[in-house]
């Protein structure tokens, strides 16, 4: 449902949610090294998300990105809806060029309420939010931390 540029966003302000601050940047470096993820390509998605304020940054010696307070308080759907639009969440599950409660496809009505509830969660769920669940839960952003 999301696309690799939008999963790997996702992750990085998740975890940019964890280890930083105003106080505490990270350089990008270390972002791609721990979610093991491809350095230019995070890094563009990043300055895109800056542009948007969806993730602040500072540029020279001792800057990098970080989310500020109010940065946490955004909504994932902001992120999905930056990276991937919203184009994504109209298709059709089957992939029919025409599908809806009045010409539904075969799985319509059995994927609607998954798709209803998925939406619902990914516009109202803050990085706050996500953030506390990963540190109660233990859920993990990168199978690199379970080498160490």
């Amino acid at each position: 449902m999301l696309s690799k540029a939008c999963k790997y966003a996702v992750r990085a302000i998740l975890y940019l949610a964890i280890h930083s601050n105003k106080d505490k940047k990270i350089g990008i470096k270390r972002i791609s090294e721990e979610l093991q993820s491809p350095q230019p390509f995070l890094a563009k998605l990043l300055q895109q998300l800056s542009t948007h304020n969806l993730v602040s940054s500072t540029k020279g010696p001792g800057g990098g990105f970080y989310l500020s307070e109010e940065d946490l308080n955004i909504k994932l759907w902001d992120i999905i809806v930056n990276i991937d639009g919203t184009e994504r969440f109209d298709e059709c599950f089957l992939g029919l060029a025409l599908c809806s409660d009045k010409y539904p496809c075969p799985v319509h009505h059995l994927f609607k309420p998954f798709k209803n509830q998925i939406l619902n969660d990914f516009k109202h769920k803050t990085i706050y939010q996500l953030k506390e669940e990963i540190e109660t839960k233990g859920t993990l952003l990168s199978l690199k931390l379970l080498e160490k």
